[in-house]
């Protein structure tokens, strides 16, 4: 199964570069932007890790923290504080509230990625390396896709391409998101690319008819659809 990342942060511009790194890495996720918002996802979705910022404008991230180590749902639920409050003093106040780890505002996504994978890899709770959905398996180690069984063989970028989207089922992303998540940035391309590679893609699912899986939302861009 997935890693799924919870990110509770207040601030757009935070939430929207971590989602983009969790995605890039093949990592679900959800978003909030409150303590309450935080709750309300706990209660019908399972996580396997918090990325909890420390101020919140209903409560405090380390309140929040203490609050879910004392209750037994998620006692064990691993907890990575974000804050720009590096003192020493701030960093054993968020250990000794439930943290597993720390990491201080600003920080790099490279650093964050290597935080999650280590906190998860303590927890017991390793990512597989294999993501299914619709009968479509990617393993992302090996880069092979088996659909219902058989292998698929697809370019480097139509992986890469459908391991955005599988990863994210539902989700719309546009063709300039798919551009930054899928070419290299020194690579000079323009969005009717993206469209000849979803045409490839499909051509590649269709002898096993999951060519719908991977739907237009007109004027939005494309999604994964595991139901289709």
């Amino acid at each position: 199964m997935l890693a799924k990342i919870l990110v509770v942060d207040d601030e757009y511009a935070i939430r929207e570069m971590i989602s983009y790194a969790l995605s890039k890495a093949g990592l679900a996720y959800e978003l909030a932007e409150t303590a309450q918002d935080a709750r309300r996802i706990l209660d019908t979705t399972q996580v396997d890790l918090i990325l909890l910022d420390w101020m919140l404008p209903d409560m405090s991230g380390v309140d929040l923290a203490r609050q879910l180590r004392s209750q037994s749902e998620t006692a064990q639920l691993p907890i990575i504080m974000l804050t720009a409050r590096g003192e020493e003093e701030d960093k054993v106040h968020g250990l000794n509230a439930g943290a597993d780890d720390y990491i201080t505002k600003p920080f790099s996504l490279k650093e964050l990625m290597a935080r999650i994978q280590a906190v998860l890899r303590r927890a017991g709770n390793r990512a597989t390396d294999i993501v299914e959905a619709g009968g479509i398996a990617l393993d992302t180690v090996a880069r092979r896709v088996r659909v219902n069984g058989s292998e698929l063989q697809l370019s480097l970028t139509e992986f890469e391409l459908l391991h955005v989207l599988i990863t994210n089922p539902d989700r719309v992303f546009s063709r300039t998101q798919l551009l930054d998540l899928v070419w290299p940035r020194n690579v000079n391309v323009g969005e009717r690319t993206v469209d000849v590679h979803v045409s490839a893609l499909r051509r590649a699912l269709e002898p096993f008819g999951r060519e719908r899986c991977i739907q237009t939302v007109r004027g939005a861009g494309y999604r994964f659809s595991a139901g289709h």
